[in-house]
């Protein structure tokens, strides 16, 4: 298990490294709902966070609250309600790194969340359409990792 850990955005115009992850929880209040455009907040108590690339534009979404997302793309980055700031799970380079151990303001959560698992999934071919379609993008993503992490 590393000692510290990396993310940023999308896009690679905002990086950072964070020195010991704390408590994972998923939100189900509706404005994490429309902070990440999902059915809840996944987020993750950083402690010592240092930005190595750009820093978030901040979005107050409450008196409280402070959101941190990247200007260039968008991707939700940080929770900061003047404690320790939380970061976005899927921001992470290793976001197994922070399985969720808790739900938080489950009032908000939505009707049919307790089922998702229950969705057929579609298994495609090999080969077949959506396999073509796949191997056919051509990503800007900045790459999990910068070289040194």
């Amino acid at each position: 298990m590393p000692t510290t850990h990396s993310g940023g955005c999308q896009c690679g115009a905002v990086r950072y490294r964070i020195k010991r992850l704390g408590r994972a929880t998923i939100c189900h209040c509706r404005m994490c709902q429309k902070a990440f455009g999902a059915f809840f907040g996944p987020l993750v108590t950083a402690h010592e966070v240092t930005w190595t690339r750009g820093a978030p534009k901040t979005y107050a979404s409450s008196n409280k609250v402070k959101r941190g997302f990247c200007e260039a793309c968008g991707t939700p980055l940080t929770y900061d309600w003047g404690g320790p700031i939380e970061i976005a799970i899927g921001s992470l380079d290793d976001p197994e790194a922070a399985a969720p151990v808790l739900q938080v303001n489950i009032e908000s959560r939505l009707s049919f969340f307790d089922r998702l698992h229950e969705l057929p999934v579609r298994e495609d071919p090999p080969g077949g359409p959506a396999a073509t379609f796949k191997a056919s993008i051509v990503s800007k993503q900045h790459p999990d990792h910068d070289k040194g992490d």
